[in-house]
């Protein structure tokens, strides 16, 4: 089983709604390619929040095809499409972890 991390600070003046489109629109849209299974979403508990919120979503996939064809077929498209809506306003790293 692998498990495709995302790790998202959003800033403070949209956090709100940021959150309200992730849960609505972006997870339900990479849970209809079909190659996940299953996903999580947690909030990072920190110290300091004055310039965000950090989350980290974990959508999990039954191999590593199943991830390779979402990163070629589906990724960039979802990616581009946050980067527009909250441009300069988060930044995210990804993290490929396979369950041992």
């Amino acid at each position: 089983m692998i498990i495709y991390n995302v790790t998202i600070k959003i800033d403070l003046d949209v956090h709100d709604e940021w959150l309200s489109w992730m849960k609505l629109e972006h997870i339900p849209r990479v849970l209809e390619t079909g190659l996940f299974n299953d996903h999580r979403m947690l909030r990072i508990l920190e110290d300091d929040q004055s310039d965000g919120i950090s989350y980290a979503v974990q959508y999990t996939a039954k191999d590593m095809s199943d991830y390779f064809t979402y990163e070629a077929e589906h990724a960039p498209a979802l990616r581009q499409e946050a980067a527009d809506k909250y441009p300069n306003k988060f930044v995210a790293f990804r993290t490929l972890l396979k369950v041992v």
